[in-house]
């Protein structure tokens, strides 16, 4: 054992190093969590540091950070962490927007002009062989900074000037938003932010702010974590309901059920009956029912159907107009 705790631990000193270079501060816990080892064993490892000429500022209860101005020469990745970055590049090709796209893409050159003769051979070799194909638009094409614009203001604590098409608005309303974080799901972005207008906290999708900038006026509000907010959504009151949905299609519906409260299903001779927790019953769930109602069923509520049969009878009125 001994004599692999050599290398080992000075893989971990010098990664503990690069963690230190990139944050302003981090703590003795997190150290300890991230390399899986003692409060103990990274006491040492700080020592050990020191002991080698690298100034570390630390502060009991707070953490660890190295003095302004110190800089590590260039580290060398390993060709596995060359790898990564193709993955990374495509993944931020297709999810964000193209002001973000540029930032990343000139990043990436960076990063490319570090790596070894070899390991850049490699990265090209792969980038060529790596392909996302295209989906459904995450962003407004006239609005290529939103992502970015929403980073800088959660970054700066600085409020968000924007103009927001809702899906049931007959026009986009002006709005200042103080953001919260963001969060990708179901193939979209989404901001939690408290809104000036609606003087509290909303959800707002991105491909349908039209208009967007920064401003210079500070947050008003002290905000929790993201996490909390997300928690909060999760616990809005729900409506059982149950469908019962041809297999064939069921096998479709995979990817976006778990936006409307998906809980569990079972297979019934040729038919899937599935269960949700639903939020939105009248809007949200009613109208993706519709995009496969044909070969559905609902079990129940009752009041859905209901839902169902009044939008059907709109778009019949709306085609004889």
């Amino acid at each position: 054992m001994m004599q692999n705790e050599g290398p080992k631990r000075f893989d971990r000193v010098v990664s503990i190093l690069i963690q230190l270079q990139s944050k302003r501060i981090i703590k003795a816990q997190e150290l300890a969590e991230r390399f899986e080892v003692s409060l103990r064993t990274i006491y040492r490892d700080i020592k050990t540091l020191e002991a080698s000429g690298v100034p570390i500022y630390s502060e009991a209860g707070i953490g660890y950070s190295l003095m302004d101005g110190y800089r590590m020469p260039p580290v060398m990745f390993t060709q596995e962490e060359a790898a990564s970055f193709v993955a990374a590049e495509k993944l931020v090709q297709k999810f964000t927007d193209k002001v973000m796209q540029r930032d990343f893409a000139s990043a990436m050159y960076k990063l490319k002009a570090l790596l070894r003769t070899n390991d850049k051979d490699l990265v090209s070799n792969i980038e060529s062989q790596v392909v996302m194909q295209p989906m459904q638009k995450k962003f407004n094409e006239n609005v290529p900074n939103a992502l970015s614009t929403l980073f800088e203001s959660i970054a700066r604590k600085t409020q968000v000037h924007f103009w927001y098409e809702a899906i049931n608005a007959l026009k986009p309303t002006e709005r200042i938003i103080e953001p919260v974080g963001v969060f990708h799901q179901d193939n979209f972005w989404y901001i939690i932010a408290y809104c000036h207008l609606r003087k509290d906290y909303r959800q707002f999708r991105t491909d349908r702010i039209q208009r967007i900038s920064q401003t210079d006026k500070r947050f008003t509000q002290k905000h929790q974590s993201l996490d909390y907010y997300l928690q909060s959504k999760e616990q809005r009151p729900t409506r059982k309901v149950k469908i019962e949905v041809h297999h064939t299609v069921a096998k479709y519906l995979k990817w976006e059920r778990s936006y409307y409260g998906f809980i569990e299903e079972e297979l019934i001779d040729d038919k899937v009956t599935m269960t949700f927790e639903v939020q939105d019953l009248e809007n949200g769930f009613a109208r993706w029912f519709m995009m496969f109602g044909d070969h559905a069923k609902i079990l129940e509520p009752e009041s859905l159907k209901a839902r169902i049969q009044e939008l059907l009878e709109l778009n019949v009125k709306n085609l004889k107009e």
